[in-house]
């Protein structure tokens, strides 16, 4: 019998196989660089050369960085609210879409909303540096209309993490909406009618019989969500920050990209990759562990 399932499941295996060979070569074979945190390494003495083994010196080096709890903070602010509402926005968005009876209207907001997540964050800081300029663009030519004194939202330390935050929600809501409304879909359309004939109104349906039936992947993008949370998104930051505005845009990702590549400090670059891996694995698995305990919730 085991013999006959194998069989049967062998074309699956197979289809897996490509997937599998990727995280392999781009996940576990590059662990063989993490001894680089723990050397003074010199490229040109090779991977698996003579390098001096300089043990925790690269970690003591990063922590009494004088900005380096700066860069930690604008991290876990920009990430947590990142990571906040991106769960809440798409959510209240397939909620609201699904009470939408006229499907030519839906399905042109779903489309219209989704179009962003398919553009590159290049493409998109581009776009953001125009209208977003204090002198010509769209955004401040409105505000001015109203009297009021332009705003540089891109150069000013105060509105940079707003900024940044608010337009990776708008490029990447309509991904989790798109999500969730398939999740609506699976709800036993028996149960509205069941609702309806006890006299419940549209708002107790919602809270009652939608969102209860969406628990299960709000709680799984929530666990995996939260494994990202030291992932500011380097693409968009590096795309639209400047030196004036390292104090309240700087990353973790930005910083190690300037003392990695800019500086050539690669021991010291990889151990703030390191330290992020493992606050990152402890995260999921933290989430994950939780998600089990009260929501009875289980990937394997």
């Amino acid at each position: 019998m085991k013999i006959g399932k194998w069989r049967r499941e062998l074309p699956l295996h197979v289809m897996i196989l490509p997937g599998l060979l990727l995280i392999l070569l781009f996940s576990y074979v590059p662990m063989a660089g993490i001894t680089i945190a723990f050397q003074k390494f010199i490229p040109a003495r090779g991977l698996f050369g003579n390098q001096k083994w300089v043990g925790w010196d690269n970690f003591d080096y990063v922590m009494n960085l004088p900005n380096f709890k700066q860069v930690l903070w604008n991290t876990l602010y920009i990430s947590s609210l990142k990571l906040i509402l991106g769960l809440i926005v798409p959510i209240v968005v397939a909620v609201l879409l699904n009470e939408v009876k006229n499907q030519l209207l839906k399905r042109s907001v779903q489309t219209a909303i989704y179009l962003p997540y398919f553009l590159s964050w290049v493409v998109l800081g581009g776009i953001l540096i125009d209208i977003l300029s204090p002198s010509e663009g769209i955004v401040n030519a409105l505000i001015k209309s109203f009297g009021l004194d332009p705003i540089f939202f891109l150069g000013s330390n105060h509105w940079f993490p707003s900024t940044l935050i608010v337009s990776d929600i708008w490029k990447n809501f309509g991904y989790g909406t798109i999500v969730y409304l398939a999740a609506i879909t699976g709800i036993d359309p028996g149960l509205y009618e069941a609702a309806t004939i006890d006299g419940a109104n549209r708002w107790r349906k919602i809270w009652h019989i939608t969102i209860p039936g969406m628990r299960m992947v709000i709680v799984l993008l929530s666990v995996l969500s939260l494994g990202q949370l030291l992932n500011a998104g380097f693409d968009q930051v590096f795309n639209l920050y400047s030196p004036q505005v390292y104090e309240s845009g700087d990353i973790l990702d930005t910083f190690v990209y300037r003392i990695g590549l800019l500086d050539a400090q690669y021991g010291v670059a990889t151990a703030v990759g390191l330290f992020k891996s493992i606050v990152s694995l402890i995260l999921i698995s933290g989430s994950y562990f939780f998600a089990y305990r009260f929501a009875k919730y289980r990937i394997f």
